[in-house]
């Protein structure tokens, strides 16, 4: 797999479209590539951001989550909260390369990763080629920023082992391999988390990658995110006060 981080100049609060910045920036596509877009540009270009100045991050923090955690919950303070699946900090909402404005998560990650791919499909001609849109946060009883993805598009996200057998023959009951997660997290780490003005990066030579030809499925999708009370780690997840917020009213 070769991973490779696309420069652009300081991506401003509504100053483009992102396809602009892809008409700009992107080099040629080959067929069988994926090219991975951070959540932040998607936003910048779609509007989703709020003036620091003037607006309380507590209150937008509410609005924006699904549900929230609220911060006197919390040891040191933070807002923990689950937005369209995703269990993440202060909703998804930072500071940080936003111009004196709080960056909210894009609209519609799934609408922006769709659109995204048809544009490149349609201006490329090519067939196999993916997008997803990245994020980054962190893992329980880890230090550090990972990347995870918010959408994905054009490929499989899951790779299924169950029914198979491993290298001595015992069969896989729940192994289901995430490889949209597995590619946000590469691409994540190459475009990095501070000043390197790098929002795109290109995934190449990915073989293990199942190319559709399309955008997910309703089902497809529905089968990627799990809730409070499936999750895995359920036991830990309800265990907390967690309050509804306004994303359910939307």
């Amino acid at each position: 797999m070769i991973v490779t981080p696309v420069k652009t100049h300081k991506i401003l609060p509504g100053a483009e479209t992102l396809s602009e910045i892809l008409d700009k920036y992107l080099p040629e596509l080959k067929d069988g590539s994926v090219l991975a877009i951070t959540s932040k540009i998607v936003s910048l270009c779609e509007g989703s951001f709020e003036p620091v100045s003037g607006t309380d991050k507590d209150d937008l923090i509410i609005k924006e989550a699904n549900y929230y955690l609220p911060a006197k919950e919390h040891k040191y303070g933070y807002h923990f909260s689950v937005i369209d699946g995703t269990l993440i900090s202060s909703s998804g909402i930072d500071e940080s390369n936003g111009s004196g404005n709080y960056v909210l998560w894009p609209k519609d990650a799934q609408h922006s990763a769709n659109n995204a791919r048809d544009y490149l499909v349609n201006k490329t001609g090519l067939k196999n080629l993916g997008v997803v849109i990245t994020d980054s946060t962190s893992k329980v009883m880890r230090r550090g920023a990972v990347g995870i993805c918010l959408a994905h598009s054009g490929f499989q996200a899951l790779h299924d082992y169950r029914d198979t057998d491993d290298l001595f023959g015992h069969e896989f009951r729940f192994s289901v391999a995430n490889h949209a997660e597995g590619l946000a997290g590469a691409a994540v780490m190459v475009m990095g988390e501070g000043t390197e003005q790098t929002p795109l990066a290109v995934i190449e030579d990915v073989p293990f990658i199942n190319f559709q030809g399309r955008t997910p499925s309703k089902e497809e999708l529905d089968e990627l995110k799990l809730t409070l009370e499936t999750d895995y780690f359920e036991v830990f997840l309800n265990s907390v006060p967690w309050q509804k917020g306004g994303r359910n009213e939307k």
